[in-house]
């Protein structure tokens, strides 16, 4: 078995994509996520994602990355290579953004790491399927207003939600897993996860273009 990072956000990609790799015998040892110092982020707030690591019974580590990015980002991949062992890094990346090479891959290969895409090149609309029918609770938790209303913060991933976003494919060219910034989501429960997080209080805040959920009280099921 290879040992592996799985680069994490806290969204569906990299939910499915963990236990995609670990049916691949991938022996997943932690999570991951890049961030610069203080991070602030309003689609993937770092006190679920900790909360998302007790879940996954996983140590979760947060690299810190600065400029310049490419310098930064081979550093650290080049610690987990070195102190934590591992030699490959999973993402949830299913395909190029922007028509740019994968920044990961790129940023791997120049450190000698290996690098698993389980859900690369995968169509969208059987990718959220498969969320369904493997049992994750999948939630949105930022839209750019741009192309979804607000109302959609704090929704869930359903068959009417995938119906929904078909429609708003059709209408405006959304694509329909959010690869191009449409939307984010969050993951409170599915296969791999020991026990389900549950949201206890949220608003909804919007910032500029964006509507995202501000969480106030988080819980974790009890075993």
């Amino acid at each position: 078995m290879q040992s592996a990072a799985m680069l994490w956000t806290g969204g569906k990609d990299c939910s499915l994509a963990l236990y995609e790799a670990g049916r691949d015998d991938y022996d997943v040892r932690c999570l991951v996520t890049f961030a610069p110092l203080n991070p602030k982020f309003l689609a993937h707030p770092p006190v679920f994602i900790k909360m998302q690591a007790q879940a996954l019974a996983l140590p979760h580590h947060i690299l810190s990355i600065s400029e310049p990015f490419e310098k930064s980002y081979e550093t650290a991949l080049c610690k987990l290579r070195d102190e934590i062992g591992i030699n490959t890094v999973i993402t949830g990346d299913i395909a190029e953004v922007g028509g740019s090479p994968n920044w990961i891959r790129e940023r791997s290969r120049s450190v000698g790491m290996n690098v698993h895409t389980p859900l690369w090149g995968r169509d969208r609309l059987a990718l959220l399927q498969q969320q369904l029918a493997n049992g994750f609770k999948v939630i949105f938790s930022c839209v750019n207003t741009r192309w979804l209303a607000a109302g959609w913060v704090g929704r869930e991933l359903d068959e009417s939600a995938i119906a929904d976003l078909r429609s708003v494919r059709d209408r405006n060219g959304l694509d329909l897993c959010g690869e191009e910034g449409e939307y984010h989501t969050l993951v409170t429960d599915g296969p791999s996860f020991t026990r389900p997080i549950r949201i206890r209080s949220h608003s909804t805040r919007t910032r500029d273009l964006l509507a995202y959920l501000e969480i106030h009280e988080l819980k974790l099921a009890a075993p």
